[in-house]
């Protein structure tokens, strides 16, 4: 999949690790479309891309259900000449709480932006790229995901949904010339894990690396998956937690 002419799709687009992607990605003169609730940064975010030479949209939206998603493939097949060739499923909230304390508007909150919204435009967008013969689908999970962890039952849940999917996934459209695959981040300072304070280093110090990832390291990864640098590899989870699922 060569870089001249490409359209990538990346929901939460426009801060933490959706950004970085968008901006590695945008240098390597693929049109990005960023997807977010918040219309400055997200206009912000189109500016800074644009004024490095390259292409850039936003599409606000919050990303709530089946028909926003919907809406937002349509927007990205229109901004991208009609078609979307690399798709980044990043945007996600990550409740952390045990589970007696987790109310159910919390849980469809979750499963609303975790996993229906990009089941929903996988099913928009993955046939296309099957039509053109070629795409890249790329699903943000979470180490979390992979082993037990108290706090984590309803974001590790929906994202364990998400790692299972990126297998169904590359099953169903790989033979189409489409590789779906996945990256499962440890902690990542970000500003939407500000919040957690030294609890965030005090993940982190559980892995080899003893320190949390940069936006820019988990991007890196996304960026390799979504590319010809990738191109044998169909329904892998690419772990990148600092060593802390290997120990």
């Amino acid at each position: 999949m060569t870089t001249n002419s490409l359209t990538a799709l990346i929901t939460g687009g426009t801060s933490g690790i959706g950004r970085a992607a968008a901006n590695k990605l945008a240098q390597l003169g693929i049109h990005v479309i960023v997807v977010g609730r918040n219309a400055e940064r997200g206009e912000r975010t189109v500016a800074e891309i644009r004024a490095a030479g390259s292409e850039a949209d936003f599409v606000s939206s919050d990303l709530r259900d089946a028909s926003s998603a919907r809406e937002v493939a349509r927007r990205a097949v229109e901004f991208g000449n009609g078609h979307v060739d690399i798709l980044i499923n990043n945007a996600g909230i990550f409740p952390f709480g045990p589970t007696h304390e987790m109310t159910e508007e919390m849980f469809d909150n979750v499963y609303s932006l975790n996993v229906k919204v990009p089941y929903f435009l996988v099913a928009e967008l993955a046939p296309l790229m099957a039509e053109r013969g070629k795409g890249a689908i790329v699903n943000v999970s979470t180490m979390v995901a992979d082993y037990g962890a108290a706090g984590m039952s309803l974001y590790g849940s929906s994202k364990a949904a998400i790692n299972l999917l990126t297998k169904a996934w590359a099953a169903e459209y790989g033979s189409s010339g489409v590789r779906v695959n996945a990256v499962s981040p440890g902690p990542t300072r970000t500003e939407g894990t500000d919040a957690m304070g030294e609890g965030l280093d005090q993940l982190a110090a559980q892995a080899p690396a003893g320190r949390p990832a940069t936006a820019d390291e988990i991007a890196e990864a996304i960026v390799f998956l979504a590319t010809d640098r990738a191109s044998f590899i169909h329904g892998a989870k690419l772990a990148v937690d600092g060593g802390r699922t290997a120990i």
